[in-house]
């Protein structure tokens, strides 16, 4: 299968190179040029599946010409090596826990896909990348630790100085050998904007090959769409088969566009919410207005504080560029940080469950959703990060202290090793040239 740049000015290219590109050489992101329809028996057979065999059979029409059987079961099982669960939260929602892998995030499925993957090709090649990552907070600390130590591999982590947790900071800041962290000052637009004109930059990659793990990485996305068949597959196994709702807390909006994606695939799904913080260019559009970018603005849910969603043009792709398919399909909430407060007060009076502010966001969408709308489908809602990655902000609000794990603990002891950086290109450009 070939993969197209949604900028129209690039040639198609398979998907390992797709990947190790990370952006298209004319800027765009790639996409698949048809999306492969799985069998119905597929889907309606998905609670006889492990989650493993569920990424090898929705993976498998992507990579078939690049990989065989054997290669994509390896990588499926050493990147899932860690659970999911559905927990019902309440009558009809359901949260879909995503992060119990190493860095007790869901970034941590894209990652360690990508850095399984980028360990084969890199030793069939015996060629280095250097990968490039702007982050708001969990996607560092899960590339971080998915391509610690791999291989011909250099990790560049930028994150915007001030704006991320110090778990967050210290999970992805403190680890050496092939990974390195640049403190930039500034917000996350400008981190990504740092990325994105290195991505364009002739001269950069004539002198080192680059590539990304953000959520533009192609590599990154595919894996997102395995677990809401996941999610069916559980309400298989409960007996229940209504089409569920999705309600998912967005920010560059990767983890909504791996929905959709499943969805084109064929996955049964009645409807996705996308569920923002005051950050909320994609909810305006959603309403009828034009897609306008911002500036982003700092809130406590700081992996969804992005006032440009890289991820929305794959959206539009995704729907032939049907402003109207896509409203009939999405339907945008967003809260400031005093409801997300509330709604994390509110889960743990209610159902004694704690939940990180992003998780807060999209749960509070999801309850808003039945209750305008008076649905009897079934609403999962994505539970994005581990409580504890942000305790500061939920234990005034609960009352109730969150234990550190023991995985964790060890990360704030360590010694930061993040260089400060400014926001310009120049500077960023002459670093990397540099090493």
């Amino acid at each position: 299968m070939k993969f197209f740049s949604t900028n129209k000015k690039s040639p198609p290219v398979p998907f390992l190179e797709a990947m190790r590109n990370g952006l298209a050489p004319d800027g765009g992101l790639y996409m698949p040029e048809t999306i492969p329809s799985l069998p119905e028996s597929f889907w309606k057979s998905l609670k006889n599946l492990s989650f493993s065999e569920i990424a090898c059979e929705m993976a498998r029409p992507f990579l078939e010409d690049e990989t065989d059987d054997d290669e994509l079961k390896k990588v499926m099982g050493d990147a899932f090596n860690f659970p999911l669960n559905l927990h019902p939260v309440g009558s009809q929602i359901q949260i879909l826990e995503l992060f119990h892998g190493p860095t007790l995030a869901f970034k941590d499925f894209g990652a360690r896909f990508m850095a399984r993957l980028f360990s084969a090709k890199a030793q069939k090649e015996n060629r280095e990348v250097t990968i490039l990552v702007a982050t708001s907070g969990d996607t560092g600390s899960a590339v971080a630790h998915g391509f610690y130590k791999v291989p011909g591999v250099q990790v560049c982590l930028l994150y915007p100085a001030g704006k991320v947790s110090r778990l967050q900071e210290q999970q992805m800041a403190t680890l050496g050998e092939n990974i390195t962290t640049l403190e930039v000052d500034g917000v996350f637009d400008d981190c990504q904007s740092l990325v994105k004109q290195a991505f364009v930059d002739e001269k950069l990659n004539n002198y080192m090959q680059l590539s990304s793990a953000n959520s533009i990485n192609i590599a990154r996305l595919l894996p997102q769409s395995f677990y809401y068949a996941f999610a069916v597959a559980e309400l298989q196994r409960q007996g229940i088969s209504k089409e569920p709702v999705f309600s998912v807390p967005s920010g560059n909006f990767g983890n909504l566009t791996g929905g959709i994606l499943a969805m084109k695939m064929g996955m049964p799904a009645d409807r996705f919410i996308a569920a923002t913080n005051v950050n909320d260019v994609v909810t305006e559009f959603l309403s009828g207005s034009e897609f306008s970018p911002r500036h982003s603005i700092q809130t406590i849910s700081n992996a969804m504080d992005v006032g440009n969603p890289s991820n929305f043009v794959r959206i539009k792709a995704l729907f032939n560029h049907s402003d109207k398919a896509i409203r009939r399909q999405i339907k945008g909430f967003s809260y400031d940080d005093d409801t997300t407060r509330q709604s994390i007060r509110d889960v743990y009076k209610n159902h004694d469950y704690l939940i990180c502010p992003h998780t807060a966001i999209g749960y509070r969408a999801a309850a808003e959703y039945i209750h305008q709308n008076n649905v009897s489908n079934p609403v999962i809602s994505l539970a994005t990060a581990h409580p504890v990655k942000f305790r500061d902000v939920i234990e005034p609000e609960t009352d109730s202290k969150i234990d550190v794990p023991e995985r964790l603990e060890k990360w704030l002891k360590r010694k930061k090793r993040s260089i400060p950086i400014g926001n310009g290109y120049e500077e960023f450009k002459e670093f990397l040239m540099s090493r």
